[in-house]
């Protein structure tokens, strides 16, 4: 009699996400080629996963018990696309973000600051994407994949899908095989780019988002890329589904300002891996904010792989409600001279939870490195949990490591003080906790960002209990 073959993970999961499901997509998209066999690739092996559980280390303070595969699937286009307007490009280009960037109203750029670049999608779909000509003409190319991968499927081919390891879990093959959506953003060697660009990616109640985001910058290239997400349903209901990924490449002797704000609804299921690699004397200032979802489940990853990089990393975090966000962080110092600096910084209320876990590890041929990291929370409720592991491997003998991290409530002294000279007992709680994030907030060198920021975690902000 013929041996019965055992189901797959994914037909045990009872996942949407199928041979059928991608067939349809490879249908409906328009890449080359070799995009195609890699989510094929993807797909064999989601197929051999099942969801994480908490024997590995990144997930065992993360229960993903209610969620569940079945229920998501990726979904038509909306018949109206609306896109929420985002946090940071609103403050890129608001009359009162001009008048702090250009103090002298006869400079001022009508409509605030300039976007160089736009690009939004909506479940998936990509509905806007732009960029000034004058950049184009210069070789720059920002927009759909689609559309970038085939016109420079030479310089992108070794980078997409090759950054990130697409196969680490369930949530990264999903992503590999089923991303909709993803942008490029390509800067040649040489060109510097005076203005920011914006990607948003955003979901409707009950949606599902795949993106990805690959950028490359060329040998002395420079550039500053705002991205955030937004949308999805609230707290008790369907909410939504991300399962995303970024990807960076900088250059030699390059420069990327980063800005990566994850502000979805409090219903949302945030899954992602986003690493950067940078080459010999490049640099990279990376600034992640985390205000939304349900529950976050993230790895970010820097890779100095050329002498005398370097990275600088910044966290603004803030949960309310029951969100339970989890961020693991890896500085992995390959090369010689490197110098990587990480600063996470939290603040909790109600019953929510914070997981940071950090990592400085250092190869045996990277001496001479210099790595930094520290993780402060501060606790705003007697319910609410912070969980801070910072960690070192190092396999250097010369090199300068060093980490911390701290926990703890709001002095009262401090609170009352504040009120002692008239503030409401709600006023005093944001003042302790603006000055808190004081210190992170001034290492964003985008001045609309850093007060976008601020007013975001002030505006949540309620009576320290």
């Amino acid at each position: 009699m013929p041996t019965a073959t055992a189901p797959s993970a994914a037909t045990t999961l009872g996942s949407a996400f199928d041979h059928a499901a991608l067939e349809a997509l490879l249908a409906e998209l328009r890449e080359p080629g070799w995009v195609s066999d890699q989510r094929r690739a993807a797909l064999t092996a989601l197929e051999s996963l099942g969801l994480p559980d908490r024997r590995s280390e990144n997930w065992m303070r993360t229960d993903i018990r209610l969620f569940k595969p079945a229920a998501w699937g990726l979904r038509p286009r909306p018949a109206t696309a609306v896109v929420p307007e985002g946090l940071l490009s609103a403050a890129i280009t608001s009359d009162e973000a001009a008048a702090e960037c250009f103090p002298e109203e006869s400079c001022r750029p009508s409509g605030g600051a300039r976007l160089a670049g736009r690009f939004a999608s909506l479940d998936g779909h990509v509905v806007q994407a732009e960029l000034d000509s004058p950049l184009a003409a210069q070789g720059v190319r920002f927009g759909s994949a689609e559309t970038v991968l085939a016109e420079l499927a030479t310089e992108l081919e070794p980078h997409w899908f090759s950054v990130i390891d697409s196969r680490h879990d369930w949530f990264a093959a999903l992503h590999a095989a089923f991303h909709r959506g993803s942008s490029v953003l390509y800067v040649p060697p040489g060109v510097k780019l005076a203005d920011p660009l914006h990607v948003m990616s955003a979901i409707s109640p009950n949606g599902v988002d795949t993106s990805h985001m690959l950028v490359v910058l060329g040998e002395g290239a420079e550039a500053t890329l705002l991205t955030e997400t937004a949308g999805g349903g609230a707290a008790g209901s369907p909410g939504g589904f991300h399962c995303g990924g970024t990807e960076i490449v900088v250059g030699r002797g390059a420069f990327l300002r980063m800005v990566n704000l994850q502000n979805w609804n409090t219903g949302v299921w945030h899954f992602a891996r986003q690493k950067a690699v940078v080459h010999e004397h490049g640099r990279l200032q990376w600034t992640l904010g985390a205000l939304g979802s349900r529950l976050s489940q993230v790895a970010q990853e820097v890779a100095l792989a050329g002498r005398q990089a370097e990275a600088q990393v910044n966290g603004v975090m803030f949960t309310e409600g029951r969100q339970h966000l989890v961020y693991n962080t890896l500085q992995h110092h390959e090369a010689p001279a490197c110098k990587s600096d990480l600063l996470y910084k939290g603040a909790l209320q109600d019953r929510s939870r914070l997981v940071w876990r950090g990592m400085i590890k250092v190869d045996k041929a990277a001496q001479k490195t210099d790595g930094y990291q520290r993780n402060d929370n501060l606790m705003l409720s007697n319910e609410s949990r912070a969980d801070s592991i910072p960690g070192l491997e190092i396999e250097a003998d010369d090199v300068r490591c060093t980490h911390g991290a701290t926990s703890g409530r709001v002095d009262a002294e401090q609170v009352f003080y504040a009120q002692a000279r008239g503030l409401t007992a709600d006023e005093a709680a944001r003042l302790v906790v603006a000055g808190f994030f004081q210190q992170v907030f001034d290492r964003i060198t985008i001045p609309p960002v850093r007060e976008a920021l601020a007013r975001a975690v002030c505006s949540r902000i309620r009576r320290i209990s």
